[in-house]
Protein backbone atom coordinates (compact mmCIF):
# COMPACT_ATOMS: atom_id res chain seq x y z
CA UNK A 1 0.00 0.00 0.00
CA UNK A 2 1.31 3.49 -0.91
CA UNK A 3 1.51 5.81 2.31
CA UNK A 4 1.51 9.42 1.45
CA UNK A 5 4.38 11.43 2.90
CA UNK A 6 4.86 12.50 6.32
CA UNK A 7 4.20 16.53 6.59
CA UNK A 8 7.05 16.57 8.78
CA UNK A 9 9.80 15.09 6.25
CA UNK A 10 12.91 14.01 7.77
CA UNK A 11 12.36 16.40 11.16
CA UNK A 12 9.73 13.80 12.05
CA UNK A 13 10.23 12.94 15.55
CA UNK A 14 7.07 10.91 16.41
CA UNK A 15 7.45 6.91 18.09
CA UNK A 16 3.91 6.18 17.28
CA UNK A 17 4.03 2.55 15.23
CA UNK A 18 1.15 3.47 13.51
CA UNK A 19 2.39 6.89 12.42
CA UNK A 20 4.69 4.56 10.32
CA UNK A 21 2.29 2.43 8.88
CA UNK A 22 -0.03 5.71 7.56
CA UNK A 23 2.93 7.58 6.12
CA UNK A 24 6.46 7.55 4.17
CA UNK A 25 9.54 9.70 5.02
CA UNK A 26 12.61 11.02 2.98
CA UNK A 27 15.09 8.72 4.74
CA UNK A 28 12.86 5.67 6.16
CA UNK A 29 16.29 3.44 6.86
CA UNK A 30 17.63 6.24 8.85
CA UNK A 31 14.14 6.98 10.93
CA UNK A 32 13.77 3.15 12.59
CA UNK A 33 10.59 1.76 13.79
CA UNK A 34 11.05 1.25 17.38
CA UNK A 35 11.77 -2.43 18.02
CA UNK A 36 8.26 -4.54 19.11
CA UNK A 37 10.99 -6.92 20.37
CA UNK A 38 13.90 -6.16 23.22
CA UNK A 39 16.43 -4.20 21.03
CA UNK A 40 19.56 -6.07 20.28
CA UNK A 41 22.65 -4.54 21.74
CA UNK A 42 24.61 -1.99 19.51
CA UNK A 43 28.25 -3.23 20.61
CA UNK A 44 28.58 -5.53 17.72
CA UNK A 45 31.01 -8.92 17.78
CA UNK A 46 32.74 -7.22 15.38
CA UNK A 47 36.14 -6.21 16.34
CA UNK A 48 37.40 -2.94 15.92
CA UNK A 49 39.53 -2.32 13.33
CA UNK A 50 41.87 0.83 12.66
CA UNK A 51 43.06 0.95 9.47
CA UNK A 52 43.75 4.50 8.06
CA UNK A 53 46.32 6.54 10.33
CA UNK A 54 44.67 9.38 8.90
CA UNK A 55 41.72 8.69 11.45
CA UNK A 56 44.04 9.16 14.28
CA UNK A 57 42.29 7.07 16.31
CA UNK A 58 38.80 9.00 17.25
CA UNK A 59 36.11 7.71 17.43
CA UNK A 60 32.26 8.25 18.59
CA UNK A 61 30.26 5.95 20.76
CA UNK A 62 27.97 3.82 19.25
CA UNK A 63 23.89 4.99 19.68
CA UNK A 64 21.13 2.68 19.77
CA UNK A 65 18.45 2.95 17.20
CA UNK A 66 20.26 4.67 14.46
CA UNK A 67 20.66 3.67 10.98
CA UNK A 68 23.58 0.64 11.24
CA UNK A 69 25.76 2.37 8.91
CA UNK A 70 26.40 5.03 11.32
CA UNK A 71 27.60 2.74 14.13
CA UNK A 72 29.82 1.12 11.46
CA UNK A 73 33.33 -0.15 13.34
CA UNK A 74 35.36 2.93 11.87
CA UNK A 75 33.21 5.15 12.97
CA UNK A 76 31.74 4.35 16.21
CA UNK A 77 32.93 2.15 19.47
CA UNK A 78 31.55 0.87 22.39
CA UNK A 79 32.60 0.57 25.76
CA UNK A 80 32.66 -3.40 25.41
CA UNK A 81 34.73 -2.47 22.56
CA UNK A 82 36.71 -0.98 24.44
CA UNK A 83 37.06 -3.39 27.10
CA UNK A 84 36.96 -5.95 24.82
CA UNK A 85 39.67 -8.97 25.21
CA UNK A 86 39.97 -9.23 21.39
CA UNK A 87 42.29 -5.58 21.93
CA UNK A 88 44.81 -7.31 24.31
CA UNK A 89 45.25 -9.47 27.40
CA UNK A 90 44.07 -7.35 30.22
CA UNK A 91 46.33 -7.14 33.43
CA UNK A 92 44.85 -3.99 35.38
CA UNK A 93 43.16 -0.65 34.66
CA UNK A 94 41.91 2.90 35.58
CA UNK A 95 38.97 4.58 35.09
CA UNK A 96 38.99 8.64 35.69
CA UNK A 97 35.59 10.18 35.81
CA UNK A 98 32.82 12.27 37.08
CA UNK A 99 29.86 10.22 37.65
CA UNK A 100 30.63 5.64 38.06
CA UNK A 101 27.95 3.28 38.75
CA UNK A 102 30.23 0.63 39.66
CA UNK A 103 27.95 -2.68 39.36
CA UNK A 104 27.28 -1.69 35.77
CA UNK A 105 30.60 -0.74 35.15
CA UNK A 106 32.14 -4.35 36.14
CA UNK A 107 29.42 -5.79 33.80
CA UNK A 108 31.35 -4.13 30.50
CA UNK A 109 34.61 -5.51 31.33
CA UNK A 110 35.00 -9.13 29.71
CA UNK A 111 33.55 -11.95 32.29
CA UNK A 112 37.27 -13.27 32.82
CA UNK A 113 38.41 -9.64 33.53
CA UNK A 114 35.68 -8.61 36.01
CA UNK A 115 38.57 -9.66 39.24
CA UNK A 116 41.17 -7.60 37.69
CA UNK A 117 42.66 -4.92 39.28
CA UNK A 118 40.90 -1.13 38.72
CA UNK A 119 41.86 2.53 40.35
CA UNK A 120 38.66 4.11 40.15
CA UNK A 121 40.01 8.47 40.46
CA UNK A 122 36.87 10.35 41.85
CA UNK A 123 35.92 14.02 43.01
CA UNK A 124 35.59 13.77 46.60
CA UNK A 125 32.59 15.23 47.39
CA UNK A 126 30.42 13.87 50.49
CA UNK A 127 27.73 12.27 48.31
CA UNK A 128 29.99 10.92 45.40
CA UNK A 129 32.37 9.05 48.42
CA UNK A 130 29.71 7.49 50.32
CA UNK A 131 27.70 5.67 47.14
CA UNK A 132 31.51 4.67 45.73
CA UNK A 133 32.52 3.38 49.03
CA UNK A 134 29.52 1.21 49.17
CA UNK A 135 29.42 -0.14 45.82
CA UNK A 136 33.27 -0.96 46.07
CA UNK A 137 32.67 -3.02 48.48
CA UNK A 138 31.06 -5.55 46.57
CA UNK A 139 34.30 -5.32 44.62
CA UNK A 140 37.38 -6.45 46.06
CA UNK A 141 39.62 -5.45 43.29
CA UNK A 142 38.43 -2.09 43.07
CA UNK A 143 40.61 0.87 44.79
CA UNK A 144 38.80 3.77 45.29
CA UNK A 145 41.07 7.11 45.19
CA UNK A 146 39.32 10.55 46.11
CA UNK A 147 40.75 13.99 43.92
CA UNK A 148 41.08 16.54 45.98
CA UNK A 149 38.35 19.25 45.23
CA UNK A 150 39.67 21.96 47.73
CA UNK A 151 38.59 25.15 45.53
CA UNK A 152 34.39 25.61 45.95
CA UNK A 153 32.10 24.34 42.81
CA UNK A 154 35.00 22.80 41.53
CA UNK A 155 34.28 19.10 40.24
CA UNK A 156 36.21 15.97 39.09
CA UNK A 157 35.06 16.30 35.17
CA UNK A 158 38.11 14.10 33.46
CA UNK A 159 37.24 11.36 31.95
CA UNK A 160 40.23 8.93 30.86
CA UNK A 161 41.22 5.32 31.05
CA UNK A 162 44.54 3.53 31.57
CA UNK A 163 44.56 -0.23 30.02
CA UNK A 164 47.83 -2.33 30.71
CA UNK A 165 47.89 -5.28 29.04
CA UNK A 166 50.72 -7.81 28.58
CA UNK A 167 51.52 -6.45 25.47
CA UNK A 168 51.32 -2.89 25.98
CA UNK A 169 49.10 0.20 27.31
CA UNK A 170 46.49 2.41 25.84
CA UNK A 171 45.22 5.47 27.11
CA UNK A 172 41.87 6.20 26.67
CA UNK A 173 40.42 10.37 26.83
CA UNK A 174 36.46 10.08 25.76
CA UNK A 175 33.54 12.58 27.00
CA UNK A 176 31.00 9.84 28.52
CA UNK A 177 30.30 9.16 32.36
CA UNK A 178 30.43 5.86 33.45
CA UNK A 179 27.27 4.75 33.43
CA UNK A 180 24.69 3.18 31.07
CA UNK A 181 22.74 6.11 29.39
CA UNK A 182 25.87 8.01 28.91
CA UNK A 183 26.67 4.96 26.37
CA UNK A 184 23.54 4.93 24.75
CA UNK A 185 21.60 7.31 22.83
CA UNK A 186 23.89 10.39 22.97
CA UNK A 187 26.67 12.11 21.13
CA UNK A 188 29.86 11.36 22.76
CA UNK A 189 33.54 11.27 21.44
CA UNK A 190 36.43 8.84 22.03
CA UNK A 191 40.01 9.03 21.49
CA UNK A 192 42.28 5.74 21.65
CA UNK A 193 46.25 5.77 21.92
CA UNK A 194 48.07 3.63 20.08
CA UNK A 195 49.20 -0.01 21.93
CA UNK A 196 51.93 2.21 23.65
CA UNK A 197 54.72 -0.84 23.76
CA UNK A 198 57.32 -1.27 27.04
CA UNK A 199 60.29 0.61 26.48
CA UNK A 200 61.83 -2.48 27.13
CA UNK A 201 60.89 -4.15 24.00
CA UNK A 202 62.41 -3.41 20.78
CA UNK A 203 59.30 -4.25 18.49
CA UNK A 204 56.20 -3.24 18.40
CA UNK A 205 53.44 -5.37 19.38
CA UNK A 206 51.28 -6.45 16.65
CA UNK A 207 48.00 -5.72 17.15
CA UNK A 208 44.41 -5.28 15.46
CA UNK A 209 44.40 -2.04 15.92
CA UNK A 210 47.49 -0.37 13.80
CA UNK A 211 50.37 1.35 14.11
CA UNK A 212 50.93 5.01 12.70
CA UNK A 213 54.17 4.99 10.84
CA UNK A 214 57.22 6.75 11.68
CA UNK A 215 56.81 8.92 8.91
CA UNK A 216 54.24 10.64 10.57
CA UNK A 217 55.22 10.57 14.14
CA UNK A 218 58.52 12.45 13.56
CA UNK A 219 58.52 14.76 16.36
CA UNK A 220 57.50 14.49 20.06
CA UNK A 221 54.11 15.87 20.76
CA UNK A 222 55.24 15.46 24.77
CA UNK A 223 52.22 13.54 25.28
CA UNK A 224 54.03 11.29 27.70
CA UNK A 225 55.82 14.29 29.70
CA UNK A 226 52.23 16.06 29.65
CA UNK A 227 50.44 12.92 31.12
CA UNK A 228 52.72 12.49 33.96
CA UNK A 229 52.78 15.96 35.01
CA UNK A 230 48.75 15.48 35.02
CA UNK A 231 49.29 12.73 37.37
CA UNK A 232 51.49 14.76 39.21
CA UNK A 233 48.76 17.03 40.21
CA UNK A 234 46.62 15.16 41.82
CA UNK A 235 49.42 13.67 44.88
CA UNK A 236 49.59 11.65 46.98
CA UNK A 237 50.43 8.09 45.71
CA UNK A 238 47.86 6.09 44.88
CA UNK A 239 48.70 7.17 41.43
CA UNK A 240 52.61 5.98 41.37
CA UNK A 241 52.34 2.86 40.05
CA UNK A 242 50.74 4.19 36.81
CA UNK A 243 52.89 6.65 36.67
CA UNK A 244 55.89 4.20 36.99
CA UNK A 245 54.53 2.04 34.38
CA UNK A 246 53.94 5.34 31.87
CA UNK A 247 56.65 5.85 32.59
CA UNK A 248 58.09 2.48 31.29
CA UNK A 249 56.25 2.49 27.72
CA UNK A 250 57.19 4.49 24.28
CA UNK A 251 54.25 6.78 24.05
CA UNK A 252 55.78 8.40 20.86
CA UNK A 253 53.45 7.27 19.01
CA UNK A 254 50.98 9.53 20.60
CA UNK A 255 49.81 12.11 17.79
CA UNK A 256 47.97 14.48 19.61
CA UNK A 257 48.76 16.57 22.76
CA UNK A 258 47.23 16.97 25.70
CA UNK A 259 45.00 19.83 27.30
CA UNK A 260 44.20 19.48 31.37
CA UNK A 261 43.09 21.82 33.69
CA UNK A 262 44.13 20.66 37.50
CA UNK A 263 42.21 23.21 40.39
CA UNK A 264 44.36 25.90 41.70
CA UNK A 265 45.49 29.26 41.91
CA UNK A 266 48.19 29.01 39.28
CA UNK A 267 51.48 31.41 38.90
CA UNK A 268 54.60 31.96 37.17
CA UNK A 269 55.40 29.07 34.44
CA UNK A 270 52.29 27.05 36.17
CA UNK A 271 49.77 29.16 34.21
CA UNK A 272 50.79 27.87 31.23
CA UNK A 273 50.42 24.09 32.01
CA UNK A 274 46.85 24.17 32.37
CA UNK A 275 43.48 25.21 30.96
CA UNK A 276 43.18 27.73 28.39
CA UNK A 277 46.62 29.25 28.77
CA UNK A 278 48.20 26.06 27.95
CA UNK A 279 45.88 25.79 24.52
CA UNK A 280 47.44 29.32 23.91
CA UNK A 281 50.94 28.22 24.67
CA UNK A 282 50.98 25.13 22.40
CA UNK A 283 48.46 27.08 19.45
CA UNK A 284 51.23 30.06 19.51
CA UNK A 285 53.99 27.34 19.25
CA UNK A 286 52.92 25.08 16.46
CA UNK A 287 50.06 26.81 14.88
CA UNK A 288 50.44 28.86 12.02
CA UNK A 289 48.36 31.32 10.65
CA UNK A 290 49.17 32.51 7.28
CA UNK A 291 46.55 34.00 5.10
CA UNK A 292 44.49 33.47 8.40
CA UNK A 293 42.15 36.75 9.30
CA UNK A 294 39.36 37.27 11.63
CA UNK A 295 36.95 35.51 9.27
CA UNK A 296 38.42 32.40 10.41
CA UNK A 297 35.82 31.53 13.23
CA UNK A 298 36.56 30.13 16.29
CA UNK A 299 34.22 27.30 17.06
CA UNK A 300 32.93 26.02 20.41
CA UNK A 301 30.32 23.11 21.15
CA UNK A 302 29.92 21.84 24.53
CA UNK A 303 26.67 20.61 26.50
CA UNK A 304 26.48 22.77 29.86
CA UNK A 305 27.34 27.17 29.98
CA UNK A 306 29.05 27.90 33.51
CA UNK A 307 28.29 31.71 35.24
CA UNK A 308 30.85 33.44 32.65
CA UNK A 309 30.59 37.00 34.29
CA UNK A 310 28.93 40.65 33.23
CA UNK A 311 29.22 41.09 29.38
CA UNK A 312 32.00 39.37 27.29
CA UNK A 313 35.19 40.51 30.03
CA UNK A 314 36.10 36.85 29.97
CA UNK A 315 34.45 34.86 26.77
CA UNK A 316 35.46 37.15 24.01
CA UNK A 317 38.77 38.36 25.99
CA UNK A 318 41.26 35.64 27.59
CA UNK A 319 39.35 32.97 26.47
CA UNK A 320 39.29 33.84 23.19
CA UNK A 321 42.66 35.22 22.88
CA UNK A 322 43.93 31.77 24.13
CA UNK A 323 41.78 29.93 21.49
CA UNK A 324 42.42 32.41 18.21
CA UNK A 325 46.64 32.42 19.19
CA UNK A 326 48.89 31.32 16.72
CA UNK A 327 52.40 31.17 16.21
CA UNK A 328 52.12 34.33 13.18
CA UNK A 329 50.28 36.45 16.40
CA UNK A 330 52.35 35.69 18.69
CA UNK A 331 53.09 38.58 21.48
CA UNK A 332 50.79 40.64 18.70
CA UNK A 333 48.26 42.08 21.11
CA UNK A 334 46.46 44.46 18.73
CA UNK A 335 45.18 42.03 16.42
CA UNK A 336 41.62 41.23 16.04
CA UNK A 337 39.88 38.97 17.70
CA UNK A 338 38.10 36.10 15.41
CA UNK A 339 34.09 35.79 15.16
CA UNK A 340 32.88 33.40 17.45
CA UNK A 341 30.44 30.57 17.30
CA UNK A 342 28.84 28.55 19.77
CA UNK A 343 27.05 25.36 19.00
CA UNK A 344 24.69 24.26 21.97
CA UNK A 345 21.27 22.32 21.77
CA UNK A 346 18.03 24.16 21.31
CA UNK A 347 14.81 23.15 22.93
CA UNK A 348 13.64 21.77 19.99
CA UNK A 349 17.02 20.02 19.74
CA UNK A 350 16.55 17.97 23.33
CA UNK A 351 12.47 17.44 22.19
CA UNK A 352 13.29 15.62 19.24
CA UNK A 353 16.13 13.55 20.58
CA UNK A 354 16.19 9.70 20.84
CA UNK A 355 15.57 10.36 24.56
CA UNK A 356 13.24 12.94 24.28
CA UNK A 357 13.56 15.57 27.33
CA UNK A 358 15.36 12.96 29.73
CA UNK A 359 18.52 13.74 27.86
CA UNK A 360 18.38 17.31 28.85
CA UNK A 361 19.53 16.15 32.42
CA UNK A 362 22.35 15.97 31.11
CA UNK A 363 22.97 19.54 29.75
CA UNK A 364 22.89 21.15 32.75
CA UNK A 365 22.38 24.96 31.82
CA UNK A 366 20.67 27.12 34.57
CA UNK A 367 17.67 29.63 33.57
CA UNK A 368 19.36 32.37 36.23
CA UNK A 369 23.35 31.62 34.51
CA UNK A 370 20.77 32.66 31.09
CA UNK A 371 19.48 35.39 32.13
CA UNK A 372 22.65 36.92 32.92
CA UNK A 373 24.14 36.32 29.91
CA UNK A 374 21.38 37.55 27.09
CA UNK A 375 25.43 39.03 25.09
CA UNK A 376 25.04 34.90 24.18
CA UNK A 377 23.21 35.23 21.40
CA UNK A 378 24.53 33.94 18.09
CA UNK A 379 24.36 30.60 18.88
CA UNK A 380 24.42 27.74 16.31
CA UNK A 381 22.19 24.67 16.53
CA UNK A 382 23.00 21.33 17.07
CA UNK A 383 23.14 19.39 13.60
CA UNK A 384 24.64 16.03 12.97
CA UNK A 385 22.90 14.25 9.68
CA UNK A 386 26.57 13.48 8.35
CA UNK A 387 27.32 10.95 11.16
CA UNK A 388 23.60 10.30 11.77
CA UNK A 389 23.49 11.93 15.00
CA UNK A 390 21.50 15.09 15.06
CA UNK A 391 18.92 13.02 17.13
CA UNK A 392 21.68 11.73 19.80
CA UNK A 393 21.74 14.85 22.06
CA UNK A 394 25.27 15.69 22.25
CA UNK A 395 27.78 15.02 25.51
CA UNK A 396 30.66 15.67 23.62
CA UNK A 397 32.99 18.91 23.94
CA UNK A 398 34.94 20.19 20.98
CA UNK A 399 36.44 23.45 19.97
CA UNK A 400 37.93 24.21 16.44
CA UNK A 401 38.98 27.43 14.29
CA UNK A 402 37.56 26.84 10.78
CA UNK A 403 37.73 28.66 7.40
CA UNK A 404 34.99 30.99 6.23
CA UNK A 405 34.03 27.51 4.03
CA UNK A 406 33.93 25.57 6.77
CA UNK A 407 36.16 23.11 4.71
CA UNK A 408 39.13 23.16 6.55
CA UNK A 409 40.41 23.79 10.16
CA UNK A 410 43.39 24.92 12.08
CA UNK A 411 43.13 22.21 14.93
CA UNK A 412 40.43 20.41 16.59
CA UNK A 413 40.05 19.41 20.43
CA UNK A 414 38.28 17.18 22.03
CA UNK A 415 37.68 17.55 25.86
CA UNK A 416 35.30 16.85 28.83
CA UNK A 417 35.66 20.82 29.26
CA UNK A 418 32.36 22.81 28.81
CA UNK A 419 32.42 26.40 28.32
CA UNK A 420 33.06 28.07 32.06
CA UNK A 421 35.65 29.51 34.04
CA UNK A 422 35.97 26.50 36.38
CA UNK A 423 36.86 24.14 33.35
CA UNK A 424 39.08 27.01 31.24
CA UNK A 425 40.44 28.98 34.36
CA UNK A 426 40.49 33.03 34.61
CA UNK A 427 42.99 35.59 35.02
CA UNK A 428 42.74 36.92 38.83
CA UNK A 429 45.43 39.39 40.36
CA UNK A 430 45.62 41.85 37.39
CA UNK A 431 46.41 38.57 35.02
CA UNK A 432 49.29 37.72 37.48
CA UNK A 433 47.38 34.40 38.36
CA UNK A 434 45.08 31.82 36.40
CA UNK A 435 42.33 30.26 38.94
CA UNK A 436 40.79 26.67 37.99
CA UNK A 437 37.97 24.69 40.02
CA UNK A 438 37.56 21.41 37.74
CA UNK A 439 39.84 18.62 36.79
CA UNK A 440 39.58 18.41 32.83
CA UNK A 441 41.17 16.65 30.25
CA UNK A 442 41.15 16.40 26.62
CA UNK A 443 43.60 15.68 23.45
CA UNK A 444 44.43 18.38 20.55
CA UNK A 445 44.78 17.36 16.84
CA UNK A 446 47.26 19.66 14.88
CA UNK A 447 48.23 18.92 10.95
CA UNK A 448 51.57 19.66 12.00
CA UNK A 449 51.63 16.59 14.32
CA UNK A 450 50.54 14.24 11.41
CA UNK A 451 52.22 15.55 8.05
CA UNK A 452 55.43 17.70 8.51
CA UNK A 453 54.00 19.94 5.76
CA UNK A 454 50.56 20.18 7.37
CA UNK A 455 49.29 23.30 8.19
CA UNK A 456 45.30 22.71 7.62
CA UNK A 457 43.22 20.27 8.12
CA UNK A 458 40.51 19.40 5.62
CA UNK A 459 37.20 18.46 7.08
CA UNK A 460 34.26 16.08 5.47
CA UNK A 461 31.66 17.85 3.66
CA UNK A 462 29.50 17.94 1.05
CA UNK A 463 31.81 20.47 -0.82
CA UNK A 464 35.18 18.98 -0.27
CA UNK A 465 36.70 17.63 -3.71
CA UNK A 466 38.07 14.70 -4.71
CA UNK A 467 41.16 14.17 -1.58
CA UNK A 468 43.49 13.43 -5.13
CA UNK A 469 42.87 17.90 -5.06
CA UNK A 470 44.57 18.43 -1.91
CA UNK A 471 47.42 19.91 -1.69
CA UNK A 472 51.00 18.78 0.51
CA UNK A 473 49.56 21.32 3.32
CA UNK A 474 46.24 19.41 3.96
CA UNK A 475 45.77 16.62 6.13
CA UNK A 476 42.30 14.71 6.33
CA UNK A 477 39.96 15.03 9.25
CA UNK A 478 37.00 13.01 9.76
CA UNK A 479 37.07 14.42 13.74
CA UNK A 480 34.00 16.72 13.68
CA UNK A 481 30.80 15.58 15.22
CA UNK A 482 28.50 18.26 13.92
CA UNK A 483 27.65 18.89 10.20
CA UNK A 484 29.40 22.21 8.34
CA UNK A 485 28.31 24.48 7.10
CA UNK A 486 26.96 25.48 10.30
CA UNK A 487 23.32 26.08 10.85
CA UNK A 488 22.43 28.79 12.77
CA UNK A 489 19.02 29.00 15.24
CA UNK A 490 15.95 30.15 13.58
CA UNK A 491 13.56 32.83 15.37
CA UNK A 492 12.23 30.41 17.36
CA UNK A 493 14.67 28.63 19.11
CA UNK A 494 15.91 29.26 22.26
CA UNK A 495 19.12 27.37 24.29
CA UNK A 496 18.09 24.64 26.29
CA UNK A 497 17.84 25.41 29.98
CA UNK A 498 17.09 22.35 32.46
CA UNK A 499 15.74 23.63 35.54
CA UNK A 500 12.28 25.69 33.37
CA UNK A 501 9.10 23.81 32.80
CA UNK A 502 8.72 22.65 28.73
CA UNK A 503 4.92 21.62 27.76
CA UNK A 504 5.31 21.01 24.61
CA UNK A 505 5.07 16.64 23.94
CA UNK A 506 8.67 15.36 23.11
CA UNK A 507 9.16 12.72 20.89
CA UNK A 508 8.13 10.01 24.00
CA UNK A 509 4.89 11.85 24.36
CA UNK A 510 6.23 13.32 27.90
CA UNK A 511 6.52 17.17 28.85
CA UNK A 512 9.18 18.27 31.30
CA UNK A 513 9.39 19.15 34.88
CA UNK A 514 12.86 20.02 36.66
CA UNK A 515 13.87 17.51 39.16
CA UNK A 516 14.15 19.24 42.65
Amino acid sequence: MDKSMCKYGRECYRKNPEHFKQFSHPADEELEEPPKKKPRTHCTDEPVRITDSSTAFFYFTKVRNIAPRFNEPTMAIGIKDLLSESVGDLVMSAQFNYVFDLPWLIQQYPEAKRSTPMLIVYGDQRETTLQLRRDAKLFPNITLFPARLEIMFGTHHSKMMFLRYKSGMRVIVHTANLIAKDWDQKTQGVWISPMFPSSNTTTRPSSYLSQPSSSTASHCTNFQHDLLEYLDAYGGSALNEWKKWIRNHDMSSARVRLIASVPGAHTGSSMHKWGHLKLRKVLSEFVSESGVDEHWPVVGQFSSIGSLGPGSNWLCAEWLQSLSSSFTTRGCLSQKNPDLKLIFPSVDNVRRSLEGYIAGGSIPYSVQNAQKQLYLKSYIQWKAERTGRTHAAPHIKTYTRLSPDCLKALWFLVTSANLSKAAWGCFEKKGTQLKIRSYEIGVLFLPSDFSPAGTVFSLPSDKMSDSSDKSDSEVHLRCSPFDIPLTKYSAKDEPWVWNTQYHDPDRCGNMWTPPK
